[in-house]
């Protein structure tokens, strides 16, 4: 089955287009060429001839340096292990999201647990919460107790917990972030 061009034009970026192989190499009297027998400083022309021998590719590991580090490996192969790097590397990180949970001033003590035991669950795969309280119409007279609401939850969660300022109070919200206990961020 043959592949249908893109009509648009634009093509997938290609992960391996930064690494010269071969003939791209250029502009290099001299080369650090690293073997399976040990690494020598050689010209390009014998390493590019030494290549064709083994019937292997140059491929150019460093080519920030005074001497340009060059390998004699095998192209396909090399790209695919890169691949399985980087794949590897993803499965590997963690990926930090903010969860929100959003409390009233006027919450009863059974939905205040609750909503303390969703942020536990959040805290303890390793997401960091957000906790908002929301202030409606006159509510906003005692602020106070917003605040004591916050501080409270930020008081319970303290074990696992973290804030990463106190809560702050902007118009009608009180916000705090807070970050699990033994996360880098």
């Amino acid at each position: 089955m043959q592949k249908r061009p893109n009509p648009r034009g634009n093509q997938p970026p290609d992960k391996f287009a930064h690494i010269r192989i071969n003939e791209q190499i250029t502009n290099v009297n001299s080369i650090r060429l690293v073997s399976d027998e040990g690494s020598d400083i050689v010209t390009l022309e014998e390493a590019l001839r030494r290549a064709r021998e083994a019937n292997l590719d140059l491929v150019e590991v460093s080519g920030d340096q005074d001497v340009h580090v060059c390998k004699l490996i095998d192209f396909g192969k090399y790209k695919f292990e890169l691949l399985k790097k980087t794949k590897e590397a993803k499965k590997k990180q963690h990926i930090v999201t903010v969860k929100e949970i959003k409390i009233r001033p006027r919450i009863d003590n059974h939905d205040f647990e609750i909503k303390k035991r969703h942020a536990l669950e959040f805290l303890n795969k390793g997401d960091k919460v957000k906790v908002t309280l929301r202030f409606r119409g006159r509510e906003m007279v005692h602020s106070e107790i917003g605040m004591n609401i916050v501080n409270r939850f930020v008081e319970d969660l303290k074990e696992h917990a973290s804030p990463e300022k106190m809560p702050v109070h902007d118009g009608k919200t009180i916000v705090v972030v807070m970050n699990p206990i033994g996360s880098k961020t």
